[in-house]
């Protein structure tokens, strides 16, 4: 298997279309609200790294040059660099960002006989076309594959043997295992495990005491401690989930207004569902605080839904439970913390043609009060859903903002 990472990405395809600005420090966001999206190996030696706020990116690298963020160029020239070059050796492809992927090439071995012969060709290819660099792992599996790509940046390629899998991971600090996040090396560090090689001296019972109990999660970095991986590369990956975020212009306690940008996002994730075909059992909300620490909360919701009107509702209960705001409290109160980003992602896809819908209590007895038992008007849930496909209908002809939905 090869991990692909493409180097710096978005900088790196503005420097390549801006070859004026090869060598200097380039940074990816703009504005005193937003973050940074990406920054050429040039502006991280002046510690700017990705997420953080642009503000402190300007502080640490005065003489920047910072650009906005062109997500439809990227997207573009990210489908030129998987069709035109990684699609030639393979189709066995998960894509799981715009600049990064794996690649099964075991049947690809056949005609190119080195996994490392298809690496370097490809990094050559993506070189020579379009003027970016990429780094490559390979090893027998995606965890390895990923790890030495992370090793091999910028613009290398490292190949890891299957009988030195365990021994390249032990290696490796605890944050080197994707997944282990600063929360979960707090709570290992607590229980003496400093490094992969301490993880894997551990027995699974222990670690699932040392993961809060969680049997899943410890059984994966028992695993991943081995330098093994169950995972296969799944080329056709179904989506996960959609969502839609926020900054605020200025930060801010107001609960309407925090409300007010959640009632946008469910308006733009539900059109988006509906457009797909899709419908989501989970929401989630998402919330950005001034010093730019971030909280999320999720309910999943009995049948699954693909309506603004269905979605907003969990989404205000979800804010009122974790800013510890009662039930019974209007929209127009302070809230304790100032509020910086805002936003809800909607999970637990299904597709919407073959998704079985019970009806709810609401439904039913809607339906019983209805006056014509022969002929029953719609549920108000029915009504709600056709009047947002008509709205639908509306921004297809004239444009997505020329309607709203109002709640």
């Amino acid at each position: 298997m090869l991990h692909i990472d493409m180097d710096a990405f978005y900088a790196s395809l503005e420097v390549a279309r801006h070859p004026e600005l090869r060598g200097q420090p380039v940074i990816i966001g703009t504005g005193p609200r937003s973050v940074v999206s990406a920054a050429s190996y040039e502006a991280r030696r002046y510690g700017v790294n990705s997420a953080m706020a642009s503000a402190r990116a300007r502080q640490l690298c005065p003489n920047g040059v910072f650009l906005p963020v062109d997500m439809k160029y990227y997207r573009m020239m990210s489908h030129r660099i998987f069709d035109e070059v990684f699609s030639r050796v393979t189709d066995r492809i998960e894509q799981v960002s715009v600049d990064e992927c794996y690649m099964d090439v075991s049947a690809a071995l056949l005609r190119w006989d080195r996994p490392s012969a298809i690496g370097a060709w490809m990094r050559r290819e993506v070189a020579s076309r379009y003027h970016v660099t990429c780094s490559v792992g390979i090893a027998a599996n995606k965890l390895v594959a990923k790890m030495a790509s992370t090793n091999a940046k910028p613009d290398g390629m490292l190949l890891i043997p299957v009988s030195r899998h365990a021994e390249f991971v032990q290696m490796m600090p605890l944050r080197g295992i994707p997944g282990i996040g600063p929360a979960l090396e707090k709570r290992l560090v607590a229980w003496g495990v400093n490094s992969v090689a301490d993880l894997a001296a551990m027995g699974e019972d222990a670690l699932v005491r040392a993961c809060g109990g969680s049997a899943t999660l410890a059984h994966g970095l028992y695993l991943a401690s081995r330098g093994l991986d169950e995972r296969v590369v799944a080329p056709r990956a179904q989506e996960k989930s959609v969502g839609a975020e926020r900054t605020f212009d200025e930060d801010t306690r107001d609960m309407r207004r925090v409300c007010g940008l959640l009632r946008w996002a469910c308006d733009d994730v539900a059109s988006t569902l509906r457009r797909r075909g899709l419908m989501a059992r989970t929401v989630t909300v998402k919330l950005r605080f001034a010093d730019l620490t971030y909280m999320t909360k999720a309910h999943t919701m009995e049948k699954p839904v693909d309506t603004a009107s269905a979605l907003y509702p969990q989404c205000v209960a979800l804010l009122r439970a974790m800013m510890d705001v009662p039930p019974a409290a209007g929209e127009d109160i302070s809230l304790s913390r100032e509020i910086r980003l805002a936003g809800m992602s909607a999970s637990g896809l299904v597709e919407a043609a073959g998704a079985v819908i019970q009806p709810t209590l609401d439904d039913l007895l809607e339906e019983a009060d209805a006056d014509d038992a022969a002929a029953p008007a719609p549920t108000k849930a029915t009504r709600l859903r056709e009047a947002e496909q008509a709205l639908d209908a509306v921004r297809r002809k004239y444009g997505v903002k020329a309607a709203s939905l109002g709640l």
